[in-house]
């Protein structure tokens, strides 16, 4: 009977930190004894912890639980059935937050704190392994607690900071006033437990003390490192760093939440954690064993374990996400497309922009595999087709049974005219990190193409040590170094690679614009986008209309550019509102600007 009780109250107590009605500071549950219960024994404190494993970010929803990918102006989500298109319109307030996280996390953080504090108190896990289990899971559950933080941050802004603080369960309502801190201070404490952890943290995951493949996607040093690079490179950048803008933003004490004064020293924090990263030599940039650029482009996702990944979630929804992204011919629902925008952003093959290559024309046809292709999508950099399903662009994958073209003219197959919501508003679909093998869409069989999805990876800490380098040490010889390796695996020239390459950008801030070009197709579509524009402070001179093919017509009418919708932007949109619930119980608690 014993035992049947603690299994029920372990089911129960997980149900209720997963629950989104558990709001932030909740108290502890209400059978403190069962739970003291957990803490001694080896099987229900790891439960315990995959639990707190559980709120990692599963990001391959972008239309339902995620907006990073449709708010932005790299993409656009087809259907106006889900918040993502409410937030594009501008439906959003205090009231009424979309893709509100904020006690979702809460809950996460506060249950790492639990488990930091009671897992001492397990003498099956002491008596059986010793205190290095332990201290490896309270370093897992720190970094945890800490990248919970960053996510909070990422979206809210400044954050409340609750520390080692657990309120008791009889604590009154006095004492649950804490009120936000500012943003910098934010920043310095993460930091802080990231780098506490990362001291404790193995290099490689573990499973009682050995190596293990199958522990892929807990917490390493690297994890940690890479979280600590992606937080300094945010808060190096001028939404965070001497924003005069935020001036009026300010604690109940007067004090300024965004600093007002620009620190240079930051970008050389960023610089710094994103090196440390790259030292470690645990990762390289993923490249096909046979040389096939395309391969090396798609492998990055699509082979899972690979050496250029660092922090991946095993369980996620990318299954539904390859069928949100496939056309109708293979069974897909043609919903997550590429806004022509994004489409301009690709280089042509000789490493240029569009708009100094002579190889780029917006007219004329050429015919390949029996039909004509725009000689817009001639001659691009091997990501553009990697990355993009465009008009009569060849697709195998899904429920075709053979490779043919995809079109998406007013009736074509595609198109408009086929379906009463499942059609691409810009002529384009994502193709990147598309699993073609899943066959899970209209009249599929339900087979899934597996593979971890990938929060963290050895790209990004190039792009973010690069820029970080660039505004810190401008000329410094790394900075190209590292920007040119994510070139020449993409296949295409690096700046100065001798009679092939580019001409070295002759300032920083022409390196500036050739950093974050490089940046906006490397990272295209994982989530990256949306926090960029906000960080550098462009979102209100890239966002708005968002344009495609003209979708409404046939023939050779469809490729003229159209509008094909508005991701709307003010100035309060720079981080969401947090909510009215969460205001009317924290008396301290001050609002973002704008809400």
């Amino acid at each position: 009977m014993k035992k049947f009780t603690l299994y029920i109250a372990i089911l129960f107590f997980t149900a209720g930190l997963l629950s989104s009605c558990s709001k932030y500071l909740d108290q502890v549950p209400n059978d403190r004894i069962t739970i003291e219960e957990v803490f001694k024994k080896k099987g229900p404190s790891e439960r315990y912890l995959a639990n707190i494993y559980s709120y990692v970010n599963d990001e391959s929803d972008q239309w339902n639980n995620n907006p990073w990918l449709g708010n932005c102006d790299e993409a656009d989500v087809t259907w106006s059935k889900y918040p993502i298109y409410s937030l594009n319109i501008g439906n959003m307030s205090a009231g009424n937050v979309l893709f509100d996280k904020w006690g979702y996390y809460y809950n996460a953080i506060r249950a790492a704190t639990y488990f930091m504090k009671h897992i001492n108190e397990n003498v099956e896990i002491r008596s059986l392994n010793g205190q290095q289990l332990i201290d490896q899971y309270q370093a897992e559950a720190r970094c945890l607690r800490a990248y919970y933080y960053f996510l909070l941050m990422r979206q809210f802004g400044p954050v409340v900071l609750m520390g080692d603080t657990l309120l008791a369960p009889d604590a009154p309502a006095s004492d649950m006033q804490i009120p936000r801190s500012p943003f910098d201070e934010c920043v310095n404490y993460v930091s802080s437990e990231l780098d506490a952890v990362a001291a404790a943290l193995p290099l490689v995951p573990m499973n009682n003390g050995e190596p293990s493949d199958l522990q892929g996607g807990r917490m390493t040093k690297g994890i940690a490192l890479a979280i600590k690079s992606r937080l300094w490179l945010y808060a190096a950048s001028p939404l965070y760093n001497g924003n005069t803008e935020m001036a009026s933003f300010k604690t109940q004490d007067g004090r300024n939440f965004i600093s007002q004064s620009f620190d240079k020293e930051k970008w050389k924090k960023a610089a710094d954690a994103a090196k440390a990263v790259i030292d470690l030599g645990l990762y390289s940039l993923y490249k096909d064993p046979g040389g096939d650029v395309k391969k090396s482009l798609q492998g990055i996702f699509l082979q899972p374990w690979n050496s250029e990944q660092i922090f991946v979630r095993k369980s996620n929804g990318l299954s539904t996400y390859d069928v949100h992204c496939m056309p109708r011919q293979a069974g897909g629902w043609c919903g997550l497309a590429v806004t022509q925008e994004q489409v301009d952003a690709y280089f042509m093959k000789d490493g240029k922009s569009i708009t100094e290559s002579p190889l780029y024309s917006e007219s004329g046809f050429t015919t390949e595999n029996g039909v004509k292709v725009f000689n817009m999508y001639q001659n691009r950099e091997p990501r553009f087709y990697t990355d993009v399903t465009y008009n009569n662009s060849i697709f195998l994958g899904g429920n075709m049974k053979s490779a043919a073209p995809v079109s998406f003219f007013l009736s074509g197959p595609n198109g408009k005219n086929g379906h009463p919501t499942d059609w691409s508003k810009t002529g384009y679909l994502i193709r990147k990190n598309v699993g073609t093998q899943t066959n899970d869409g209209s009249g599929g069989n339900g087979q899934k193409q597996i593979r971890p999805i990938i929060l963290f990876r050895l790209g990004e800490i190039y792009l973010n040590y690069a820029e970080a380098l660039n505004e810190y040490d401008p000329g410094n010889p790394d900075i190209l170094k590292y920007v040119n390796a994510i070139r020449r695996r993409a296949g295409i020239p690096g700046y100065g690679d001798g009679a092939d390459g580019l001409p070295v950008p002759a300032t920083q801030a022409d390196a500036r614009k050739k950093i974050r070009d490089e940046r906006r197709v490397e990272l295209a579509y994982e989530c990256h986008r949306w926090f960029d524009i906000r960080r550098w402070k462009i979102a209100a001179s890239v966002m708005g209309d968002v344009h495609g093919m003209d979708i409404n017509k046939d023939g050779d009418d469809f490729y003229k550019r159209s509008v094909a919708a508005t991701h709307l932007f003010r100035s309060a949109n720079y981080w969401f509102p947090i909510s009215q619930y969460e205001m009317d119980r924290g008396r301290t608690m001050i609002q973002n600007p704008g809400w």
